[in-house]
């Protein structure tokens, strides 16, 4: 990236990188301290580095999407292990098999709602997911298929994993941190959507109603997919005759079937914006 916007007289960073590239071999310049600091893979990556590292993984996604022009964001959370319906005997099991239907819905939901943001000059209500496979993909593949932007916010993992092929390559970003990756999902959200899937779909979906529940972030519709699944899985009405939750925590999110369902829930959502000041039943 090339900065044209330089304001002061001074030799530019970039400059220094390339020229220290060419430099007699010697055993001091081959000794690591005599790197530049921020060329400094090994530096970079030492315990005392975390904060520079913690502050480099915010900032740059962001200044590469407010450069590519993404102001507003559709959130879409949801199972890498979901298959699409044409390898769905793939499928681990038959009832991730079923599950497929999801796919479709994932991939609708995100070819209607990038066809309204185009309409509207592709700025605001951009796609985003995590990046990978399942509900990931088909969300991606679904803004491809409308001609539009997407963005993928992937994670270093264990095993080896690819960006999925729909991801635009611009829009595409990696991530050491899970905390900061999360941040970037909800910085620009206008709406979430959380279709079925496993601990990490869990994790992002809760973390986000806890944000909104409890003030820290204003309201967004929140459109859970496959009523049956949710239901399930979750007890919700037993957390709230607990008294853990309250009956209002209950309204923060709603279930849909289609993603023609979840787009008339947006489009009515109430209360978008604004932020509790009090915990009911608190």
């Amino acid at each position: 990236m090339h900065d044209d916007h330089r304001s002061h007289p001074l030799r530019h960073s970039g400059e220094d990188r390339r020229a220290a590239r060419h430099i007699p071999d010697t055993p001091q310049t081959r000794s690591g301290t005599y790197k530049l600091a921020f060329t400094d893979e090994d530096f970079l990556c030492r315990e005392d580095l975390r904060p520079v590292r913690l502050q480099l993984e915010l900032l740059k996604p962001e200044v590469m999407m407010d450069a590519a022009g993404v102001d507003s964001t559709i959130v879409m959370f949801g199972g890498a292990r979901i298959p699409a319906p044409e390898n769905k005997a793939t499928a681990r099991t038959p009832a991730l098999a079923d599950l497929s239907r999801f796919y479709t819905e994932a991939q609708t939901f995100a070819r209607l709602m990038t066809e309204r943001s185009m309409a509207a000059g592709g700025r605001d209500g951009v796609i985003v997911t995590g990046g990978g496979p399942g509900v990931m993909e088909a969300g991606n593949r679904g803004a491809a298929e409308a001609g539009g932007r997407s963005v993928g916010l992937n994670i270093v993992l264990p095993h080896e994993q690819a960006p999925n092929a729909y991801v635009t390559p611009e829009l595409c970003f990696n991530f050491h941190y899970f905390a900061i990756r999360k941040m970037h999902f909800l910085m620009r959200a206008q709406a979430l959507c959380v279709f079925p899937g496993g601990f990490g779909t869990l994790d992002e979906m809760f973390e986000t109603l806890t944000l909104i529940q409890t003030g820290r972030m204003s309201q967004i519709p929140v459109l859970l997919f496959g009523r049956d699944f949710w239901t399930n899985i979750i007890n919700w009405q037993a957390l709230a005759e607990a008294g853990t939750i309250s009956d209002e925590d209950l309204k923060l999110f709603r279930m849909v079937e289609t993603a023609e369902e979840a787009i008339a829930e947006i489009d009515a959502w109430s209360h978008v914006g604004e932020r509790r000041a009090t915990i009911p039943g608190r």
